[in-house]
């Protein structure tokens, strides 16, 4: 409910700042690099993938976003996945060669699949979950409030795709399983982005011993408060002649 309200209440005053040239002032500052400015654009653009797509903004940290827009500039030909679809869909197909996302709300995907549908190299998936059967692994089961179902087909829709991955986005459901799988397909110089690592059911994340992981927490799009994104590596990645 408060979060509805809020939504509602920071829409009616974009509508304002609008009409008063600020949202256009703070484009035109953002536009020159001010992080700060395109920050506050963004706090009019939450839930709204149409502005946030015109703004070149995922939903994460905005440092982790600097870190990772560098990360995909170095690399041609870069293959993302992505739990969780959105803008950020959008703004991987920009800087990569091949996108697959996978989504669990059909409804929610035909919104984003209107986004993509202009980028050939951008796959939109939609794996819905399936109903919890006895002796389900609970690390398919979501962890977020009022949503429950079995998500091991979501979460292995990585393994559809052959190949490595040199980014991918673990932004959707059941992090924690979709991180190991993750990491199962992540190229041995690839980069995890994890989004909001802090909510106490990512946690246990963080106590793997197999990744190295960089923090970034503070100024987030579309959010009035400060937040966090990982960029996540593995940590002993293999080198040439291991196999040997």
């Amino acid at each position: 409910m408060l979060k509805r309200i809020y939504v509602a209440l920071v829409r009616a005053l974009g509508r304002i700042a609008g009409a008063l040239g600020i949202l256009g002032w703070l484009e035109r500052r953002a536009a020159k690099g001010s992080r700060f400015a395109l920050w506050l654009r963004s706090l009019f653009a939450i839930y709204d993938v149409d502005a946030l797509v015109a703004l070149d903004l995922p939903w994460w940290n905005l440092v982790a976003v600097d870190r990772v827009d560098a990360f995909l500039r170095g690399r041609d030909g870069a293959r993302a996945f992505e739990y969780g679809s959105g803008a950020s869909t959008v703004w991987l197909a920009k800087r990569c060669a091949e996108v697959f996302s996978v989504e669990h709300d059909r409804e929610w995907a035909g919104v984003v699949a209107g986004q993509v549908a202009a980028f050939d190299g951008a796959e939109l998936m939609v794996v819905e979950p399936g109903p919890v059967a006895e002796g389900l692994d609970p690390k398919y089961v979501t962890g977020k409030p009022g949503q429950s179902g079995d998500f091991s087909d979501y979460v292995h829709a990585i393994d559809r795709v052959p190949g490595v991955f040199d980014i991918v986005v673990v932004d959707g459901r059941c992090r924690g399983a979709a991180l190991q799988a993750a990491l199962a397909r992540l190229a041995d110089d690839g980069l995890v982005v994890f989004d909001n690592p802090n909510r106490a059911r990512y946690r246990p994340c963080q106590q793997r011993d197999d990744i190295t992981i960089e923090k970034h927490t503070g100024l987030t799009a579309c959010l009035p408060y400060p937040d966090a994104t990982w960029l996540i590596r593995h940590l002993n990645p293999a080198r040439p002649g291991d196999d040997a």
